[in-house]
C-alpha cells in the first residue's frame, strides 16, 4: 500500500512542493517521527522542490 503522502498530492508541481513543506513543517513542529516509506516519499518529492523552504515553530 502506498504511503498517505503518495496517495494524495495536489495536481500542480508548485502546490506539491507547498504541500510537502507543510507536511514536513508539521512533523518538525510536533516532533513527529517518520517511517522509511514516508521518508522516501518526502525525499522523492523534495528533489523537485529546490526553491521551497520549510518553515515551522516548535510547539
Amino acid at each position: 500500500m502506498a504511503h498517505t503522502l503518495a496517495i494524495w498530492l495536489p495536481p500542480t508541481a508548485s502546490a506539491q512542493c507547498t504541500y510537502g513543506a507543510d507536511w514536513v513543517g508539521t512533523k518538525l513542529r510536533w516532533k513527529l517521527t517518520t517511517d522509511d516509506k514516508e521518508r522516501a516519499a518526502l525525499e522523492k518529492l523534495a528533489k523537485g522542490c529546490s526553491d521551497t523552504v520549510v518553515k515551522y515553530e516548535v510547539a
